[in-house]
């Protein structure tokens, strides 16, 4: 046996031909460390790097333990976004059908009456936002006090975005012998401090720190001034040749960014909550297929996008969040292959700035650029207000969707 292979995982071999058959040979570090006490049945804390193949590491014990309860039991798997509920499901139904196992996802902006369908045919595995699953809770469509491996798969988002009533109530109606297991790139003490009152004696795996980058993607940051903004992404679009995804702050911006990329002649989708899911799911499938060369996303996209070859990502705002910050660059540099990430910060964000490099616990590089003049960051005085307004701040937003 090696490290550097599934085999003494503690892997049934029925699915070790699975994986071999998807052609993953090689575990990631999460994978390595939160399989094997996975399988043994302990609850587990995992942190680790955006895309770094969280979804085996939980998805692989789920199946092999809901398999060996003969479908007396089910797993149950949540997730902040419908995006990431889509992405969490093609992989599970790739992993659970040769076992004769079906998926069932449960998000909002689909139809009920398709999900109660889809609920008849008995699933062994759920996908679901906490809003919609309890939207079937409370009418009575569905049971979940069957299930045998419950995953909370980016709960720091969840909380974040104010699911903490829904996820509790979740809980509470999963039985008690259920195994729990918590991923995310970044977790915050508050966070680890609410998923433990729900969890047996869990086993942290940390790959890395908590909130740390990726450390094939490349980070710069051009400070200018607001109203240059515009011509400085012009620049970088020339400049860089190959997929783009760009972040703003809000839905509004996005529609206004995107209109202009589309004016400077690239084509460009977006994606944010105004879009209903059929708009998100083309803009991801364009963007996927080349349609799209640049995606223009909103918060909602930075747990939602797997997308292998994304050369660039822009942060042309900077996120309401600092820990947001992570998940957004980590879109690119996945599977191996190196990313980079550009922020436009302007002359009075350097506080701001400061907040993301502490938790990233290195330091950003202002870059200089050939056609356009870089700024300095401006000193703000003690007692300034931050970026971040009061509303938005961690654990103050609602949902924006279920």
């Amino acid at each position: 046996m090696t490290e550097n292979t599934f085999y003494g995982l503690g892997i049934a071999p029925g699915l070790i031909d699975v994986i071999n058959s998807l052609k993953f040979t090689v575990p990631t570090p999460i994978q390595h460390k939160a399989i094997p006490p996975a399988i043994e049945g302990k609850d587990i804390i995992g942190i680790a790097q955006t895309g770094t193949g969280k979804t085996l590491a939980f998805g692989i014990p789920m199946v092999q333990k809901i398999a060996a309860s003969n479908g007396k039991r089910k797993g149950l798997i949540l997730v902040p976004t419908r995006e990431l509920a889509i992405q969490v499901n093609e992989t599970m139904v790739k992993l659970a059908k040769p076992f004769r196992m079906t998926t069932s996802v449960l998000i909002g902006g689909e139809s009920m009456f398709a999900q109660l369908l889809s609920l008849r045919q008995r699933p062994s595995i759920i996908i679901a936002t906490p809003g919609r699953l309890n939207d079937h809770l409370q009418q009575k469509k569905l049971r979940i006090d069957d299930v045998a491996v419950l995953v909370l798969d980016e709960a720091d988002r969840m909380l974040d975005m104010g699911f903490l009533p829904q996820i509790r109530n979740i809980l509470d109606t999963t039985p008690k012998d259920r195994q729990t297991m918590l991923f995310s790139a970044t977790i915050p003490k508050s966070v680890i401090s609410i998923a433990t009152q729900y969890m047996r004696m869990p086993l942290t795996t940390e790959i890395a720190p908590s909130g740390t980058a990726p450390e094939i993607v490349s980070q710069e940051m051009f400070v200018v001034k607001k109203e240059s903004k515009n011509h400085v992404l012009g620049e970088l679009l020339k400049q860089y040749k190959g997929s783009i995804l760009l972040f703003v702050r809000t839905r509004w911006a996005a529609a206004r960014v995107a209109k202009q990329i589309r004016s400077m002649g690239h084509a460009v989708a977006e994606i944010h909550s105004d879009r209903n899911l059929s708009q998100r799911k083309d803009a991801l499938r364009g963007f996927k297929t080349g349609q799209y060369r640049v995606l223009v996303a909103t918060d909602i996209a930075a747990r939602g996008i797997d997308v292998t070859g994304i050369e660039l990502v822009i942060n042309y705002d900077l996120p309401d969040d600092p820990e947001n910050y992570v998940h957004r660059i980590g879109r690119t540099g996945r599977a191996g292959v190196e990313g980079h990430a550009i922020t436009l910060a302007t002359p009075d964000q350097g506080r701001d700035i400061k907040k993301i490099q502490s938790i990233l616990k290195v330091t950003i590089p202002v870059a200089e650029h050939p056609s356009f003049q870089s700024q300095k960051f401006i000193p703000t005085p003690s007692g300034t207000r931050s970026f971040f307004p009061p509303g938005k701040r961690k654990g103050a937003r609602r949902p924006i969707f279920s």
